[in-house]
């Protein structure tokens, strides 16, 4: 029973994670932006108040089966993103959200509380926190197994 469970568990994780990218993408074109995509934005999203490395984005690995050098391009041409050379080493480049990117994640977090409304009662916030220790707790065993395999 519990690898049924862990199977049915990483299957559903797959399919939310799309199922997720098909709200944003909804979501997005009812703001009326037509440019970016669900990855895009989730990438925007991940960059929020900081400044990072592009390969930060790579090396956090949230956008499997995405070219991440890519889809910064595109938030850069559309202007959701700025980019400057790091000042220790100018191969390295730097990324932020711009004005345009903050407008919109503003306006994509008010649809996110909308959203998150639909679990206001208490049996589902209690709910809602054992989903997100369950996963956690398999995002920790996943990255021994990685750790694991790298090390080897």
């Amino acid at each position: 029973m519990p690898v049924q469970n862990y199977m049915s568990l990483t299957r559903l994780i797959e399919r939310m994670h799309r199922r997720f990218l098909d709200v944003l993408r909804k979501e997005l074109i009812a703001e009326g932006v037509r440019d970016i995509n669900g990855v895009q934005y989730l990438m925007l999203a991940n960059i929020g108040d900081d400044e990072i490395m592009v390969r930060e984005l790579v090396e956090r690995g949230y956008y499997l089966g995405s070219n991440v050098t890519y889809n910064v391009k595109k938030l850069l041409d559309f202007g959701y993103v700025e980019q400057r050379g790091s000042e220790l080493d100018k191969r390295v480049i730097m990324v932020s959200v711009s004005d345009k990117g903050r407008r919109l994640l503003e306006r994509m977090q008010r649809r996110e509380h909308l959203h998150a409304g639909a679990f206001a009662d208490m049996h589902s916030i209690e709910q809602m926190r054992g989903a997100v220790e369950t996963l956690r707790r398999l995002e920790r065993v996943w990255d021994d197994v990685v750790t694991e395999v790298h090390a080897a």
